[in-house]
């Protein structure tokens, strides 16, 4: 394998920045969910694109650090951040999957509150992406991971609510099965993103 001396700054901050992208293209997907007459098969096959992309981003990255002799910053951080990036994504296709699979969409409407934590990770979709570019100069980042706490935390209270919808009775119990599945992948790619936040913050604590 050969190895850079020079640090190929601009290579790791443009592959950060193209993983958190996909992430605002996996919410937006998600969020077609929600339309009448929606062609779920072909939304949970592009948010599988979608997700392809980001693996192929990941593995770009970790040859990247395998190949870079002097990284920007930590190879460690580098790698972590990789990896939760990653995993958000993971996560998202895997609600489109689920409710195309388990049939659910096909239900008269989606549940109110899942439909609100889809749009809470649009959010933090949104600025995760905004927040990459300025890794680089490690400025003007605290508001963004502020910012990604109080919706995490708005994340939770919707989970919670949607639980309690869940157990009320008003599905049967295979579709309460079913959905719970779901609501635990939103739950999950929610927390995931607080994880990139708080990576990043590690990280420019590190920096500074």
């Amino acid at each position: 394998m050969k190895f850079s001396l020079r640090p190929s700054e601009g290579a790791f901050y443009e592959l950060f920045t193209r993983s958190a992208q996909n992430l605002v293209r996996g919410t937006a997907l998600l969020n077609e969910l929600a339309l009448p007459g929606v062609d779920v098969q072909s939304v949970s096959e592009r948010l599988k694109e979608v997700e392809h992309d980001s693996d192929l981003i990941t593995h770009e990255l970790f040859k990247k650090i395998n190949s870079t002799f002097i990284t920007p910053f930590d190879r460690e951080d580098i790698s972590r951040l990789g990896s939760l990036l990653d995993d958000v994504m993971d996560h998202l296709e895997a609600v489109g999957n689920l409710l195309y699979l388990y049939g659910l969409t096909q239900l008269p409407a989606l549940p109110r509150e899942m439909l609100e934590m889809v749009s809470v990770l649009e959010q933090q979709a949104k600025l995760t992406a905004e927040a990459m570019p300025r890794l680089k100069s490690m400025k003007d980042l605290e508001d963004y991971w502020i910012e990604l706490n109080r919706l995490e935390n708005e994340g939770d209270q919707i989970f919670r609510m949607l639980l309690v919808r869940l157990f009320s009775g008003e599905y049967d119990a295979l579709t309460v099965l079913k959905m719970k599945e779901v609501a635990d992948e939103l739950e999950a790619a929610c927390d995931a993103f607080e994880h990139v936040a708080n990576t990043i913050e590690t990280i420019a604590v590190k920096e500074s």
